[in-house]
């Protein structure tokens, strides 16, 4: 992707932001993007040092609202306008992103984002950089260490694309109340433990906010998705068999309407297509679909990464937010998690290897540049396709093993009656699929204060 010129000076600040920073500053696009200014000029009109708090980079209109894109972007954007088109180009230059955690598979989420141009990306850390931090952390140097991670990720960012509106906030994110997500389209969280993913995502679903949650371990990681009820539209070619509408195509995914039209003497179908989603609390103690747990040959080919990962959550939930270290009661109890997850699974015993076990255990906590890179540009690609509406979306978690050089994909859900996925119009409501019987299971988030089920545009588990 060809880098971005430089825009017009702006000291703007950002409108996508709902809290009150700490003490927020503008840095403006320029020609010389060289270095980090020194200096602000602040409202009173003295200059005054550039204090390491929360730093904002923008280049939108004064009154925050995202004007038509010009010809000047329209040419720098020029080769992905010609794979997903102008109107999904806007929708990209108006998205609010928020990124929880900067470390290497963050990196390369803003890094896509950035480069793709989306109006605004807020990058929430509260951790100083430390010598770690360099390995695989390429907005970083050494004389970062000790500097804030977002507040000193955002100067390169910045020069990859001074287009797009750049914020940090280092507080942190477990002292944001749910209100604070209401302010971005989308949210993504990365490297983080189970509780506060939950939290996370509880919070957007209140919203009626996309959520993505992501994270890595060496050779392996993971990218989550819960877009809550998310509409798409697919185009193909028109062929010969009808597109039955209003039709449940999988226990997720509906058939909403089909339209034709006519494109350089083709005849080309879009299919409007509705996913439901569930939240990450459901989804990591969701059984796997009955397509699996009914064949053996399918349980015998399914990753024990997700045994694995299964087993350090509840870890986590354990020991205070901590990894398992190497000692002999942190092995036994970590094993022990990850046979009992393996067993509800319904997985075969021998497939949750002790060599596996021992691989995940080494790779905890590390950090590989290609996997980042791997993950990070997935759910980047995923985040835009999604902003689009054009592109069939993650559904729901995407497990990464580099050792296997595999990417299996699982939709992980409550049980679904089989009769759900039937075109039964006793089971349409609006031609969306009723979950009621699903409600039970999605209303577990209550006991956290919030109805994770029960988003914007869910009534009793419904989808209206």
């Amino acid at each position: 992707m060809e880098q971005a010129q430089d825009a017009p000076n702006s000291s703007v600040p950002s409108s996508t932001s709902n809290h009150t920073p700490l003490a927020n500053q503008t840095l403006s696009g320029g020609n010389d993007m060289s270095a980090m200014p020194t200096t602000i000029e602040s409202t009173n009109g003295f200059v005054e040092p550039l204090q390491q708090s929360n730093l904002m980079v923008s280049n939108n209109s004064a009154d925050g609202v995202f004007q038509s894109i010009t010809a000047d972007e329209i040419a720098l954007y020029d080769r992905q306008i010609r794979l997903w088109g102008v109107k999904a180009q806007e929708k990209l230059r108006s998205a609010r992103i928020l990124l929880v955690g900067m470390k290497a598979l963050a990196n390369e989420i803003a890094k896509n984002l950035v480069l793709a141009g989306v109006g605004s990306l807020t990058v929430v850390d509260h951790e100083a950089v430390t010598e770690d931090d360099l390995g695989c952390q390429f907005f970083l140097s050494e004389d970062h260490i000790g500097q804030n991670r977002a507040y000193a990720a955002l100067p390169q960012l910045h020069k990859l694309n001074p287009r797009v509106s750049l914020q940090s906030d280092q507080e942190p994110i477990s002292t944001k109340q749910p209100e604070y997500f209401a302010a971005y389209d989308i949210t993504i969280a990365t490297c983080l433990d189970i509780d506060t993913l939950s939290m996370i995502n509880a919070s957007c679903r209140i919203s009626n906010r996309k959520f993505y949650a992501a994270g890595t371990h060496g050779m392996y990681g993971y990218v989550f998705a819960d877009l809550i009820v998310h509409d798409f539209v697919i185009e193909r070619a028109k062929s010969n068999k009808i597109t039955e509408v209003n039709k449940a195509e999988t226990m997720t995914r509906m058939v909403m309407t089909s339209t034709t039209k006519k494109e350089n003497g083709k005849v080309i179908e879009m299919v409007s297509k509705r996913e439901t989603y569930s939240p990450i609390i459901l989804a990591n103690t969701s059984p796997l679909p009955a397509e699996i747990t009914n064949n053996r040959r399918r349980r015998l080919q399914v990753t024990p990464l997700i045994s694995c990962l299964r087993a350090l959550f509840d870890f986590q939930k354990v020991s205070g937010g901590r990894l398992p270290s190497h000692s002999r009661p942190d092995l036994e109890l970590f094993t022990a998690l990850a046979t009992e997850k393996h067993r509800e699974l319904l997985l075969p015993t021998e497939t949750l290897r002790s060599d596996f076990l021992r691989s995940f255990l080494q790779n905890l906590g590390a950090e590989i540049a290609p996997v980042a890179a791997f993950l990070g540009g997935s759910l980047a690609q995923d985040v835009i396709n999604v902003l689009g509406q054009r592109q069939q979306p993650l559904q729901n978690f995407l497990l990464f093993d580099g050792e296997e050089f595999k990417g299996p994909i699982y939709s992980l859900h409550p049980f679904f009656p089989e009769s759900l996925t039937m075109p039964n119009p006793s089971l349409m409501m609006n031609g969306t699929p009723m979950l009621d019987q699903m409600g039970a299971g999605l209303n577990m988030g209550m006991d956290m204060g919030v109805g994770m089920g029960m988003g914007p545009g869910m009534t009793n588990g419904t989808v209206e």
